[in-house]
């Protein structure tokens, strides 16, 4: 409910969920861990290191590593924005070798937010 105080949403939410092995993490943005304040807007590789910066506070905290992540799904508002996204994801990702996908969509729930990342995460034996 508070993540969009703007906005009269009734839903309560986790940042994750973890169901046997497998770790659902909330997809994550430009806008700053325990903050209000987000990665200005025309700085999209900013934006995407910020949101697998808080990534890996998630995965941390659930008991995960990198080297679970096997998908990424890479959302953009603008094609302009798909190259530093990916260079800034692929900086996180770099000897993994998840499966990627990067969408171009008309927009996200705040205008500030020109991205948004999530994971596929599967912890290994």
């Amino acid at each position: 409910k508070t993540a969009f105080p703007e906005q009269n949403l009734d839903n309560d939410l986790c940042w994750i969920v973890r169901a046997g092995k497998r770790i659902f993490i909330r997809g994550q943005t430009g806008r700053i861990w325990n903050s209000d304040k987000t990665i200005d807007t025309q700085d999209m590789y900013g934006q995407a290191d910020n949101a697998m910066k808080n990534m890996d506070t998630l995965l941390k905290e659930a008991g995960a590593t990198w080297q679970d992540v096997c998908g990424v799904r890479l959302y953009v508002s603008d094609r302009a924005y798909v190259e530093p996204a990916c260079n800034a994801v692929g900086k996180w990702i770099k000897g993994v070798h998840p499966t990627m996908s990067v969408l171009i969509i008309k927009g996200f729930a705040r205008t500030v937010y020109g991205m948004e990342v999530d994971l596929d995460v599967v912890l290994q034996d």
